[in-house]
């Protein structure tokens, strides 16, 4: 049997679009006859390796020549899937089953991820999944979608030590673009997996600390080691003002104002878009104020950090713990839960405290109202 040969070609039709960029096609090959499949894939000139017939420098540069080399799989796997089904293998018959409803759905995937307006962080999301996914079945055809490959997915996560809310999460990303495949006609809705197939969560306990232990982080002294001192520094100042990692990283000095004479810190939430003006002179006592004045200076961002710098920020924060003795296991997110437990153990009201964290709905604020103990104490010791 006659094997289709396949090669990569780069702006085939000597012409850029608007952006500078042309398209890379498939070259398929097959008896002296040959067929072009478009990858949807545009880059510059500059960002094509004809040799090596790859692409270079481009940010996404690892990601986008994975997918080609997934999407030329994908084409061999139909080929053979051609064979099987005991049809005579023609370009043509090719052509129309990457059309049809047997395609690939990790390519629509891929394609719809990489046109979509997503924030940074939303973004980073959908494309985890989509990795994930190409790491457990490199082609996945609409035709596989279906319980017993959602289940064989989740086991698969589940034996790569992913948390089960994590999972739920992935499987949320993934029903999204299995409805969008519906909605545009690619996915025939009785075939729906997503019926029979529940996204189930866990119910976790959300770690905070006590006045107690936020005082020994305090008091600690750091001396010279300027690195964890940055990271306690910022996980203290998330703790007075309940920023998440994502707005610790983006604020910049221009998100200061006086008024009246007094310190505010006003932003937009980089998760949520939501406006959030802080007073930060009224806040635990203004603790806060001290630590931006000294990196007050930085030209960048208050603390010069990175976005990707969570997980370094978070074993520094491991570290910092052990130095005083706090069995603790804490993450960064762990101060936006002892600012809004505190908040309310000290009596504010809880639509103050959804305000000052910028949630949405006052649903997302309610889970913190059951965390203390001490809370319930309080409360009940103002009735007796």
């Amino acid at each position: 049997m006659e094997k289709v040969i396949y090669n990569l070609v780069f702006n085939r039709k000597k012409q850029l679009n608007a952006e500078g960029k042309a398209l890379i096609q498939v070259e398929a090959y097959l008896n002296k006859q040959k067929k072009y499949f478009s990858t949807k894939v545009y880059v510059k000139p500059c960002q094509w390796d004809k040799k090596r017939k790859m692409i270079k420098a481009h940010p996404n540069m690892e990601a986008l020549n994975q997918y080609l080399q997934d999407y030329m799989a994908e084409l061999e796997r139909l080929e053979l899937s051609l064979a099987q089904s005991g049809k005579v293998l023609t370009l043509e018959n090719l052509k129309e089953r990457t059309t049809s409803g047997s395609g690939s759905f990790t390519s629509f995937m891929k394609s719809e991820i990489d046109k979509s307006n997503l924030k940074a962080s939303t973004l980073k999301n959908h494309s985890s999944i989509w990795s994930l996914l190409s790491q457990f079945r490199p082609v996945v055809a609409f035709d596989d979608l279906n319980f017993n490959f959602l289940c064989a997915f989740e086991d698969y996560l589940l034996k790569n030590d992913y948390h089960r809310n994590t999972i739920a999460k992935h499987m949320k990303h993934l029903k999204r673009y299995v409805n969008l495949a519906i909605n545009m006609d690619l996915f025939e809705m009785q075939k729906y997996p997503f019926r029979k197939y529940k996204i189930r969560y866990m119910e976790t306990k959300r770690t905070h600390l006590t006045p107690e232990e936020l005082s020994l982080l305090e008091n600690l002294y750091l001396g010279r080691k300027r690195t964890l001192r940055r990271a306690l520094d910022m996980f203290l100042f998330s703790c007075y003002t309940g920023l998440r990692f994502s707005d610790i990283v983006s604020i910049t000095n221009d998100n200061f104002l006086v008024i009246d004479d007094k310190l505010w810190l006003i932003y937009s939430s980089v998760k949520t878009d939501v406006h959030v003006r802080l007073p930060l002179f009224l806040l635990f006592d203004g603790k806060a104020i001290p630590i931006y004045e000294r990196y007050k200076h930085n030209p960048h961002t208050l603390f010069n950090a990175s976005p990707d710098s969570n997980s370094n920020v978070n074993k520094q924060l491991v570290r910092i713990c052990q130095m005083v003795s706090l069995d603790k296991r804490i993450s960064f997110h762990t101060a936006r839960h002892t600012n809004a437990t505190l908040l309310l153990y000290n009596g504010a009201n809880i639509t103050t405290v959804q305000k000052l964290l910028g949630h949405k709905s006052v649903r997302t604020t309610e889970i913190y109202s059951n965390i203390m103990d001490m809370t319930i104490i309080r409360d009940l010791e103002k009735i007796r």
